[in-house]
């Protein structure tokens, strides 16, 4: 039996082989969160982009309020109001000063702003009560930002104080690598949409929901999420439908040795049908299929990976083969879920010659990590409150507690 069996690292490679970056785009400002750069941005501007107030206050020259203090306030007349935005260009005279707010464009000729505090909040005169140094409060022209300056290299995510800067730049878009398109397929005649009644015998499709999500929480974009019965011909129609209009296909259900495996009996010419050394998880294909009028043996098919139908082993076999590959072509950060090693609590068995997956409970703080539920494949609900996945070996069939053993992080 082991021998028929294809090794989890070598599934992957398979996977990982299908799944290809898409070219870089350019996107809006608004659509760019989350994405990377696939281009340094080079500042068109400084920033600021003129000598600028810092606070509320007034625009003096330094010498003309060098001796000013609470006790002896300096009185000056006030020349000019400027609000932000204001855009003709001013002069200060000496002996002067300019009402002046925040982010207003600094006079030429003044040398310090002197806060509204230090003042008495005149319009007309104004009794400075404290003494500014040259330069004090004034933002200066590309201390920020040097026109020219690469402020964000590729492979940089985009993040909310990116788009700031990206857009305090005058850059309406960037160039970025887009999300991966996916395509959800759920198959089986038992399943019917949550919120259905349920007749006998009926199931509620929970892959698909669950997939869509766990694809979306990877950076993804689900282009579309659907459910196909055990019929052969409208399944292949389906599956065309999509084919070519995403980057890739991912199916749940009719990989195992049944008699009604809908995915097998329509894609066994183009996908590869294997058994991996996996608990849970253990049917799995991959390959790709074309889309109405292309050839089949086309390079430019669409990936498809179809995973078996037990919803444990769905996302199971997603953070195992899908997670890192999709996220590694979109350039994202740490494409792998942290992987640690903790101590295990309790005696486990696990089966010779597969690498088992149990949901496991990892406490941070202790080092430990306690098996969560029963291994079969559909128990659902205790991966849900899982936090781990708790790795043994092929090799291993028993693990004493006080083990070091590796976990995946799911937190």
């Amino acid at each position: 039996m082991p021998g028929l069996l294809r090794p989890v690292e070598e599934h992957q490679r398979v996977v990982t082989s299908l799944i290809a970056p898409r070219p870089a785009v350019g996107v809006p400002l608004a659509d760019a969160l989350g994405l990377v750069l696939a281009d340094d941005v080079v500042a068109p501007l400084s920033l600021p982009g003129f000598d600028n107030s810092a606070m509320d206050g007034y625009a003096v020259v330094a010498d003309d309020v060098a001796g000013a203090s609470a006790e002896q306030p300096v009185v000056l007349p006030v020349a000019e109001d400027i609000p932000a935005g204001r855009t003709d260009v001013l002069m200060l005279k000496p002996g002067t000063a300019h009402r002046i707010m925040t982010g207003a464009p600094v006079p030429s000729g003044a040398t310090a702003v002197v806060p509204v505090e230090a003042t008495d909040g005149g319009v007309d005169t104004v009794a400075i009560r404290a003494a500014a140094p040259p330069g004090k409060h004034i933002r200066r022209a590309g201390e920020d930002v040097t026109a020219g300056t690469t402020v964000l290299r590729s492979g940089h995510l985009v993040t909310p104080a990116a788009l700031g800067l990206a857009a305090a730049l005058g850059l309406g878009e960037l160039a970025v690598i887009p999300r991966q398109r996916v395509v959800v397929m759920s198959t089986g005649t038992e399943l019917v949409s949550p919120g259905t009644p349920l007749r006998p015998g009926q199931i509620y499709e929970s892959n698909a929901v669950m997939l869509t999500a766990a694809l979306r929480d990877a950076g993804a974009e689900v282009v579309a999420s659907t459910m196909s019965g055990d019929d052969v011909d409208s399944f292949r129609a389906t599956l065309s439908r999509h084919a070519g209009n995403a980057d890739l296909i991912v199916t749940t259900g009719g990989v195992s040795a049944g008699a009604y495996e809908v995915v097998k009996d329509a894609l066994g010419g183009s996908v590869d049908f294997v058994k991996v050394a996996m608990q849970p998880g253990m049917p799995q294909g991959c390959g790709r299929v074309a889309g109405a009028g292309s050839p089949a043996t086309s390079e430019t098919a669409t990936p498809i990976v179809t995973l078996p139908g037990n919803p444990v082993s769905a996302l199971v076999s997603f953070e195992v083969f899908l997670r890192s590959p999709l996220r590694a072509a979109m350039g994202l950060p740490n494409p792998d879920r942290p992987r640690r090693t903790a101590v295990l609590t309790e005696d486990l068995t696990s089966p010779r010659g597969k690498r088992q997956f149990r949901r496991g409970v990892f406490d941070a703080d202790a080092g430990t990590v306690t098996s969560y539920g029963p291994p079969a494949s559909h128990h659902l609900r205790w991966l849900a409150s899982a936090n781990c996945l708790l790795e043994i070996d092929e090799d291993v069939t028993e693990v004493a507690a006080g083990t070091q053993v590796r976990v995946w992080d799911l937190a």
